[in-house]
């Protein structure tokens, strides 16, 4: 059984230094596809918040990477991009150890994609125009994008380094200094990337990454008076007290990615069931369903929902549970035995309510130790059921049959959710329309998880506001400044 490499030193990074908590608490880091101890991380909590928020006000007041000219932040990050390459097999593996996931994804996906995500910014660092106003021959008057100063950044667990990119590298492109709390579930690959990213030369004080949890942690951080702007992916009532935190501290911003319960909607004109289906299977199962954008309600038109049942079942049949560190292993584990009781006990109460339990639904690898779910489908669930409504989080899927295009628009919106939608028909019509009327921040027609850095990532109603990727996200971590000078006559 691999451990980890030799030279990580899972301390916090604050300013230049690597250190434990100030009490000397430590949480312990599980892999989650053995249920052991991979190593201990520093329980941080407000002491070691306040050292980091110090650290990265100075660095920013000082202007030596705000104020830096573009091209040489630009030079430096993608310096970073090189050195994490080099290294990409580490990552991968810390990955797998650290949050389960299957070694060909981490290497395939997580690393790659996370790479990417720093190197878009980067290149994107000199291209940031403000803009002329028409003032009038005796003025001239222009807007310009100004780093907002310091931001929190509070990372989830199921996509630890690639969603930390997601933060980090628009927020320090844009010239801000970042405090992240990685979640405590899966911090290493966080750590590691700050690790190298100093060797490479970025300043110190430009990222701080601060473990420990939630509670003590991540309290701290999105309460304190310094911090201009929290960014946060993660659950719905978390986001509602980090708003609440804004509220009663100094009214710093928030953005907010709270996941979603999103429709994946096969309509009968669709010609390619196949394709569909195994769509269908992968858009739950992916992460062992441990994605914010999992198309966890599938609605299937009813004249070809028996025969698209059948055919989704003989797809998810072929995802087995196996070993993260397995080159062969597509399904991986649940990140933590809480979380896999959690959904354990969503599908009972599924099966309680009377939905039709047509595969997996229980635990398996249980010899391993660690925490693996059988892919689970229902069949024929309530739509006004808890399993319709609330997201599992993990390889539950719920098939819903409809009659009418209108039926399925009603069903699609009627959650309090609207992160992630999408649609297969052979029908352009339908598919404009359902691109307009679907109440969700992502629409993918005749595909599941059609995602680009260059496209904004976000949802409406309670999956919350703000948005990641793109240059949308990028200007978010900026305050618009304008600027007159008056000439005399």
């Amino acid at each position: 059984m691999p451990t980890l490499p030799a030279d990580i030193s899972p301390l916090a990074v604050i300013g230049s230094r690597r250190m434990g908590a100030a009490d000397g608490a430590v949480l312990a880091s599980i892999n989650p596809a053995t249920g052991t101890v991979l190593t201990d991380l520093p329980a941080c909590g407000p002491a070691e918040i306040d050292a980091a928020v110090a650290a990265a006000r100075a660095r920013f007041e000082a202007g030596s990477w705000a104020a830096m000219a573009p091209r040489q932040r630009k030079a430096i990050l993608l310096r970073v991009a090189d050195a994490v390459a080099a290294r990409a097999e580490e990552f991968a593996l810390l990955e797998t150890l650290d949050a389960g996931k299957p070694i060909g994804d981490t290497r395939a996906v997580d690393v790659p994609l996370a790479l990417g995500t720093l190197r878009y910014y980067a290149e994107a660092i000199d291209k940031i125009h403000g803009e002329v106003g028409p003032s009038g021959p005796d003025r001239l008057s222009w807007a310009l994008h100004d780093p907002l100063g310091v931001i929190g950044a509070i990372v989830p667990w199921n996509f630890p380094l690639h969603m930390a990119m997601w933060k980090i590298a628009p927020a320090i492109a844009m010239g801000n200094s970042v405090v992240v709390k990685p979640s405590e579930l899966t911090s290493l690959t966080a750590l590691r990337f700050a690790e190298v990213a100093l060797e490479a030369g970025l300043p110190d004080g430009v990222l701080n990454v601060v473990p420990g949890t939630g509670a003590a942690a991540g309290a701290a951080l999105a309460s304190h008076m310094d911090v201009d702007m929290i960014t946060f992916t993660g659950s719905g009532p978390v986001g509602r007290q980090l708003l609440r935190y804004s509220a009663d501290s100094n009214l710093k911003r928030v953005s907010l990615e709270l996941g979603g319960k999103s429709p994946h909607i096969v309509f009968a004109d669709w010609p390619d069931l196949d394709r569909a289906a195994e769509a269908a299977a992968w858009g739950i199962f992916y992460n062992q369903g441990q994605v914010c954008t999992a198309g966890s309600r599938l609605l299937v038109q009813r004249s070809i929902h028996a025969e698209f049942v059948e055919r989704l079942i003989k797809v998810a049949a072929t995802i087995r549970p196996g070993d993260p560190l397995d080159p062969a292993t597509r399904l991986g584990a649940i990140i933590s035995e809480k979380q896999m009781n959690g959904v354990l006990s969503r599908i009972a109460d599924a099966r309680r309510e009377g939905a039709d339990l047509v595969l997996g639904g229980e635990q398996a690898r249980k010899d391993s130790g660690g925490f693996f779910i059988e892919p689970t489908i229902f069949d024929n669930v309530d739509p006004a059921g808890a399993l319709a409504r609330e997201e599992v989080f993990g390889p539950v899927l719920a098939v819903i049959p409809f009659d009418t295009p209108e039926e399925a628009l009603r069903l699609a919106n009627d959650s309090d959710f609207g992160l992630a939608s999408g649609l297969w028909t052979g029908s352009m019509t339908t598919a404009n329309h359902f691109a307009r009327a679907l109440r969700a921040g992502l629409v993918w027609i005749n595909g599941w998880d059609a995602c680009d850095i260059t496209m904004p990532f976000g949802g409406f109603k309670q999956s919350g506001f703000g948005r990641d990727r793109s240059l949308h996200a990028l200007y978010k971590y900026a305050d618009l400044k304008s600027i007159s000078v008056s000439f005399p006559a």
